[in-house]
């Protein structure tokens, strides 16, 4: 951890046993100084004004600057410039305030009313140069600043900083500064630096999240309430211009720590370049890109953001634009070295179609957004790519064709004849050509999922288009109209949008819309909106059965193969029609064993429709639940128990109403 008292070596912190190097003069005596007696000059032990109070900060100030890092130099160069112009400007608006009080008061200046144990001491320690030792009696704590600091209880040092940077500011505003100037401006310059020490102790915290040990949401607790309390502290420059009161910016000097630390961590994963295995070796190196950005934002998003939303400070977003950022800029870099279309085709389907997926962070939670981040690469960076790769895939295209062409010429000079294939001529050509295409261009994902969410959106229409004309079905104007007539037209229509569509595609759609209807049907029949019971059950039995040879002539001429489907409806059509009980109980084998992803429901539901009583229903209901459990057995593991993968039963929902249980128990 960086120390404020090794961060700034070069202000030394003396103990009250070591010598001051810059004497004072004793409180209670006021020497003439040039502005006081033009024309004197000062005696040797009169008190240093601000010529002399400047060259001590310019000797610390170069001190510091051979030591600290740039942007420490920066802010302590900033931090003298802004004290000595706020001590200057005070000691001017206050000349006329000084007079009159050293006319009521001889050779005394009094400040505001302060605790004795904080200005006295603070008198005496600071003609002697004392500086974060002493920070420990000034503020009445049992540990200083830096042991603070040090121990990672962020918020206790800034509390004790702030009261002291609060005491120094009265004393200011009081002019009681001017009867000891260099030791103001020694505990002034030691607050800023502590403050500075606070900031390199925020940055050592966030570049240790990320490493291998597990995150500690203690000090990232402590983190967050520390810069919450800086910013509440100091919402706003000072008007005056005085530097102790300056916001410290703790929240950038964040923003900026999780950057660094993201880079660190992309460069780390994806350091060595590419090698000599060209396409295959960049492919390697954005795999482990990939894993590792994964990786640290899953950590992220289950360790980070809980300790830091505990205490109401937003980590996510800056983690992920940081990540965002460091990618792109190491994506730039590797854009900058890749040579032939290999290697562009690699780097932009990696920006494209990995990092850029929904699911690139493996998770339906975590979704890397696109639209609040900048484009991984830039517009011009991407053109330009693009450019070189389709470049480089025309060289390579145009040289394949002309060797396939030489072949072909060959063929054509020695008069062979085409080869022909189902009555077609067939030439290779084609098929080469398909494949040199498609060597460079990985578009089988793409068609894949496209024709799947085409197919999808097909079905979806044909549903929403024929659902309501099932709603007529099993009711008593069913019984005695062909109600099933114009939804098999609506399917016929539909069937012949298939004929623009693959064979292999279509035939799936197809066999889809068959179990669709037959689902369809039977989820009415097991939820009928009416009761039937004598000769118009007998009459519904046998209008099922005119109905299922209607749906399988129809799509048996449309092309279907699903002919697993077509025992479902008959079968319990024949359950609700049979006039020998006792056969009841082979149909239900017959039902169960040609589609073992019925339930008990659905048995329950059918038996409920027949009304046979309860010992007859207990019977068959025990035996098809054994009939269950062996095809659930003879299923083992294989998923959910349909015959050759086929789900029809599964998909009906059946309601457990009090009917049925009435009926069947």
């Amino acid at each position: 951890m960086l120390s404020p008292r090794t961060a700034t070596s070069g202000l030394e912190l003396q103990s009250p046993e070591e010598p001051a190097k810059l004497q004072t003069p004793a409180r209670g005596t006021r020497k003439a100084s040039s502005g006081d007696a033009p024309g004197s000059h000062p005696s040797e032990d009169a008190r240093p004004g601000l010529g002399s109070l400047r060259r001590v900060f310019s000797r610390t100030s170069q001190q510091a600057s051979g030591q600290g890092p740039e942007e420490d130099r920066g802010l302590f160069q900033r931090s003298s410039r802004f004290l000595f112009r706020s001590l200057r400007r005070s000691r001017d608006d206050g000349a006329t305030t000084d007079q009159s009080q050293a006319a009521a008061v001889p050779g005394v200046a009094r400040g505001p009313e302060v605790p004795s144990r904080i200005v006295d001491g603070g008198s005496r320690r600071s003609s002697t140069g004392v500086g974060s030792e002493k920070l420990e009696s000034e503020t009445g704590e049992s540990k200083s600043v830096a042991d603070l600091i040090t121990e990672r209880q962020l918020l206790a040092a800034f509390e004790q900083l702030r009261q002291l940077e609060t005491w120094l500011v009265a004393e200011k505003a009081s002019h009681t500064f001017e009867q000891d100037p260099t030791g103001f401006a020694r505990r002034a310059m030691d607050v800023c630096l502590h403050y500075d020490g606070l900031a390199a102790e925020i940055r050592a915290i966030v570049r240790e999240t990320l490493g291998p040990a597990r995150v500690d949401a203690a000090a990232l607790g402590e983190l967050a309430r520390v810069v919450r309390a800086e910013e509440a502290a100091h919402p706003a420059p000072p008007a005056d211009g005085d530097f102790l009161l300056t916001p410290r910016r703790w929240r950038q000097h964040w923003e900026d720590a999780v950057r660094t630390s993201a880079q660190e961590r992309v460069r780390a994963a994806a350091a060595e370049a590419p090698g000599p295995e060209g396409a295959a070796g960049l492919a390697r190196l954005l795999a482990q890109l990939g894993g590792a950005v994964r990786s640290d934002l899953h950590k992220v998003r289950r360790e980070v953001q809980p300790a830091y939303s505990a205490a109401g400070f937003p980590a996510w977003e800056a983690y992920l634009r940081a990540f965002h950022g460091a990618v792109a800029q190491r994506l730039q870099e590797l854009a900058q070295d890749a040579r032939g279309c290999e290697q562009l085709y690699v780097l932009l389907d990696w920006a494209a179609n990995v990092y850029g997926s929904p699911d690139f962070l493996g998770t339906p939670d975590l979704t890397l957004s696109t639209e609040p981040l900048p484009p991984l690469l830039a517009p011009a960076v991407w053109a330009r790519l693009e450019s070189d790769y389709i470049s480089f895939l025309e060289t390579k295209i145009t040289s394949c064709f002309d060797s396939i062409l030489q072949l072909e010429q060959s063929r054509w000079a020695g008069a062979e004849a085409p080869d022909v294939l189902q009555g077609l001529y067939h030439t290779p050509l084609s098929i080469d050509v398909h494949m040199v295409t498609a060597l460079h261009i990985i578009l089988e994902k793409p068609l894949v999922a496209a024709t799947c969410t085409f197919q999808k959106r097909l079905l979806q229409g044909l549903q929403d288009d024929v659902q309501p004309l099932f709603r007529v079905l099993c009711t008593k104007a069913w019984l005695t109209h062909d109600v099933l007539q114009p939804l098999m037209n609506k399917v016929v229509t539909f069937a012949h949008h298939l004929e623009h569509v693959a064979p292999l595609r279509a035939q799936e759609t197809l066999q889809e819309v068959h179990r669709y209807v037959v689902r369809e049907y039977l989820a009415q029949v097991l939820r009928p909106r009416e009761r039937f019971r004598g000769e118009e059950r007998m009459t519904s039995s046998q209008k099922m059965g005119l109905d299922a040879q209607a749906i399988g002539d129809t799509f048996q001429g449309l092309g279907s193969e699903a002919t697993w489907l077509d025992q479902a409806i008959p079968c319990v059509a024949d359950i609700l029609g049979e006039t020998y009980k006792d056969d009841i109980q082979r149909h239900l084998e017959t039902l169960i064993g040609s589609y073992p992803d019925i339930r008990r429901d659905h048995v329950l539901a059918i038996l409920a429709l027949r009304r046979l009583g309860r010992r007859r229903n207990q019977r068959l209901l025990q035996h098809a639940q054994s009939l269950l459990r062996a095809a659930g057995k003879a299923g083992g593991s294989g998923g959910s128990g349909a015959a050759g993968g086929h789900v029809l039963f599964e998909e009906i929902e059946v309601p457990a109403s009090v009917d049925l249980l009435i009926t069947c128990i």
